[in-house]
């Protein structure tokens, strides 16, 4: 049999100059970063499971608003606004534009339209900037930016993830609020950094396609 191909979809470049390029075989797409596999829609069980962990509290509220960072393929946003009541309101930050772009276009099916949600608002740009703009404005924020507290695509990422970034982050949050972060590795100095800031840390360990297997992913889970 011979093999499928892969297709280039799209491609863009970061801030940093990372060149990003979206990529489909037969039914499976792939986000690369300079080549090496970023994400890909068979293993978005821990993106999901972020959402359900880090809005376990923001759910059973009236009109919670709730941050998702990083948008991704969908997955983290769709299962956000799958647990969250109608009158919720979720902000997807976004740094570039071109992977909004392709979550209208190609990857859209794939976490079933999340963009055109009503109760969805994007904003594209740093994370980082909305979350100084934004004192205690949300009730949990996700963050599944880069692999998590070690950069990978940005090197300015990094910055959310120390204690500068930790305190902004929790000015960002309404009393009570949650912090959630995906990771693809385990980082006991950034639980301990949480830890330092006045968060109470849990650490749970995902597989990437639940209880299908995959890698081990980490998510963070920091309650003020």
């Amino acid at each position: 049999m011979i093999p499928i191909p892969w297709e280039l979809l799209g491609e863009a470049r970061t801030p940093e100059g990372t060149h990003m390029t979206l990529t489909r075989r037969g039914n499976e797409y792939m986000i690369l970063a300079d080549g090496k596999d970023l994400m890909s829609n068979r293993q978005k069980g821990s993106e999901e499971e972020l959402a359900r962990i880090g809005c376990e509290r923001a759910r059973k509220l009236e009109s919670p608003c709730v941050l998702v960072g990083g948008l991704g393929m969908g997955f983290t946003l769709r299962a956000t606004l799958d647990v969250l009541p109608r009158e919720a309101t979720v902000v997807v930050a976004e740094l570039m534009s071109s992977v909004v772009e392709w979550n209208r276009g190609p990857l859209g099916p794939l976490a079933e339209h999340p963009l055109a949600d009503r109760r969805t608002k994007v904003s594209l740009g740093d994370v980082a900037v909305l979350l100084r703009e934004s004192p205690a404005l949300f009730d949990a924020i996700l963050l599944d930016v880069d692999n998590g507290p070690t950069a990978f695509t940005q090197d300015s990422n990094a910055g959310l993830y120390d204690n500068a970034g930790l305190i902004m982050i929790r000015a960002a949050l309404r009393p009570g609020g949650v912090l959630a972060v995906w990771s693809a590795w385990d980082d006991r100095k950034f639980e301990h950094r949480l830890r330092h800031h006045g968060y109470e840390v849990e650490t749970v360990h995902v597989r990437a396609r639940l209880q299908k297997g995959g890698p081990v992913h980490t998510i963070f889970i920091g309650r003020t």
